[in-house]
Formats: structure tokens, sequence, C-alpha cells
């Protein structure tokens, strides 16, 4: 943001222009303008801050993403930051810290079928083509087929959770 602030600025905008392009105040341009005419490009680097700094020992994030990335938890289907810092012994707000830190996002989930119809593709081509161009007068409905059908066990393993990764598993069971 700091160095759209300053492009922006060389481009002819105003601060409050700029300001309402980033979606911040015309007080922050006016920041950053002035500390990169003073420092250059190391005026928009961060500062350090007043007070002790945030210190989550080694031990600490190693059990939190092996948790995150190894163990699946028994009460739910997938790690919220709540339940994690629970099984961790840890603060809500470390595993917050961990995870950003580690690009985790464990609460996020996508399903995927891997499906052996060897005309699914035309199958698929043929639904689309419903949906992005209807006949005259047509009502498109899409029928799931088991319905209140609980997953007991998935039919392909999912891709593990990792940083920049999203976890995932089919949504068809055994």
């Amino acid at each position: 943001m700091r160095a759209k602030i300053i492009l922006q600025l060389s481009e002819g905008m105003t601060p409050t222009e700029v300001a309402t392009a980033q979606r911040t105040s015309a007080k922050t341009v006016h920041r950053w303008r002035n500390r990169f005419e003073e420092e250059g490009v190391e005026g928009l680097q961060e500062r350090a801050r007043s007070g002790r700094p945030t210190v989550i020992d080694k031990k600490t994030v190693d059990r939190v993403l092996f948790l995150t990335t190894k163990r699946i938890p028994q009460e739910a289907t997938h790690w919220s930051i709540e339940l994690m810092a629970k099984y961790a012994e840890v603060t809500p707000w470390q595993v917050r810290q961990i995870w950003e830190a580690a690009d985790l996002r464990p609460h996020r989930l996508k399903t995927f079928k891997i499906s052996n119809d060897p005309k699914f593709s035309d199958k698929v081509i043929d639904i689309v083509g419903l949906y992005m161009n209807p006949p005259d007068n047509a009502v498109v409905m899409s029928v799931e087929e088991k319905t209140q059908i609980q997953a007991l066990d998935r039919t392909q393993p999912g891709f593990p959770l990792s940083p920049s990764r999203i976890g995932n598993r089919t949504h068809a069971s055994i």
C-alpha cells in the first residue's frame, strides 16, 4: 500500500484521491509521502514499535504447525482458532499469528471428485452449456443424487494442508 501511495502521487493524483483509492485516510497518505520525501524508499520500511516484542517459542510454533497439518480434531471436521488453541495449550492470538506467518488456512476446505465415467467431460460441457446459455423460456435445475447421506469415508485421499494451499477432500463417500 505504501508503494502504491507514492506511485499514485507521482502520477498526479491528489492525496484525497489516493486515500480513496487505497481505502485509507488522507493523514496516512501525507505520512507516507513525507517519509518518502525525507528518507526515500527506506522511509517506507516498517519501523520498530514501542513495547516488548512478541515472542512465540519454536516449540510452540512446531506444536501448532504439526497439529494443524498432520492431525484432524476429534470433535470437528477441521481446525478453528479456538479449537487449536485448546489442543496446543496456547492463546487464540498465538494460533492466529502462527497460522498467518505460515500462510495456513485450515478453516477453508475445497472438495473435489474424480470421476471414472468415460463420458464425464462431454456431460460437463453439456451441463455448463445449459447454465451459460439456457434455452428461451427454460428453467435449469440441479439435483443432488445422495441427499441426507453422511459420508463415512472418502473415495480419494485429500491433499494435505500446506502453506498457500487449502486442504481438500472428495465429496463422494464410500
